[in-house]
């Protein structure tokens, strides 16, 4: 294994140990849940928005390393950011990971979710690293429940 590999493995393993924005958020203004039920994967994403600013985000559930460990970084990724400015960053990091592995993807759109870019390789792990991607395009939305693609 490559030393980077080893590095996304950690920091996976990282955010499933201690993940970041964990917990309710009783100020929240939208709210959905998502489901993975391929593997089991449940999770609540909460977010509370000042306008179109993501000011505030947190998760609740349960679910492999994969995906909690987007979760926390998703949460990490997009808090302070504009609506617009996270569906961009949901749009490259869904591009990334359902990329086929015999083609290049640009990593550098989504910073330290790079992480993530080896699922391509199992593609039946695509939905763990995207269940709470689609859970913040239902909660803003104003759907409650999030539908995995």
């Amino acid at each position: 294994m490559s030393d980077l590999t080893d590095l996304y493995q950690e920091v996976i393993l990282d955010h499933n140990r201690r993940p970041r924005n964990f917990g309710p958020l009783a100020t929240a203004t939208h709210r959905a849940n998502g489901h993975n039920p391929l593997c089991g994967d449940k999770l609540t994403l909460a977010l509370q928005l000042d306008g179109d600013r993501i000011v505030n985000v947190m998760f609740e559930g349960s679910g492999c390393a994969i995906s909690k460990a987007s979760a926390s970084l998703m949460t990490d990724a997009i808090k302070g950011h504009t609506v617009a400015e996270a569906e961009t960053l949901f749009e490259a990091f869904h591009l990334m990971v359902t990329t086929p592995i015999s083609d290049p993807v640009d990593e550098s759109q989504v910073g330290k979710l790079a992480v993530f870019a080896g699922v391509r390789e199992f593609p039946a792990r695509v939905k763990c690293a995207s269940l709470a991607w689609h859970t913040l395009k239902a909660a803003l939305s104003g759907a409650q429940v999030a539908k995995t693609e």
